[in-house]
């Protein structure tokens, strides 16, 4: 496993794992977008292939993690774990304190993933997915104060 830095112009590889991994996934123009705004950053592993990618932004003391995505075929290898762990350290790097994220209320796995790694529940956002046809599902907001991560 190798884990590192990514940049605007493998935004198509991350489009392609984001893809695999969601239902409606991003295209390279939205994560370029997002890479290119101000705070943002990415880390990905590799396993012979990009497979996992973490994409966020620390801004102003605060930082969120948009997006992580890994390919179902490479689940289940703590890929998410690492990745979780380093933009939290690339977070306090860039002088954030706070690390906040949403995930869909449903998500066991991930909520389980976050909690894991020291996020706790600080709010809920009602409709905040679209699934189509299948309605709208509620998104738990989860905070990680840097200075005591579990990580």
């Amino acid at each position: 496993m190798k884990l590192r830095g990514v940049w605007g112009q493998e935004a198509g590889e991350l489009a392609r794992v984001h893809a695999a991994a969601f239902d409606h996934g991003w295209s390279a123009a939205e994560i370029t977008e997002l890479l290119d705004g101000p705070g943002g950053f990415a880390l990905v592993v590799e396993d012979a292939a990009l497979v996992a990618f973490i994409l966020c932004r620390a801004i102003a003391g605060e930082a969120e993690i948009l997006t992580l995505a890994v390919d179902p075929a490479a689940r289940r290898r703590g890929f998410a774990r690492a990745l979780v762990e380093a933009a939290a350290g690339a977070a306090r790097i860039a002088g954030a304190e706070t690390m906040f994220l949403e995930v869909a209320d449903d998500n066991a796995a991930a909520i389980g993933l976050y909690e894991v790694a020291g996020f706790a529940r600080a709010g809920l956002r009602r409709g905040y997915y679209d699934r189509g046809p299948q309605g709208y599902a509620d998104a738990l907001v989860m905070r990680l104060d840097l200075g005591r991560a579990a990580l």
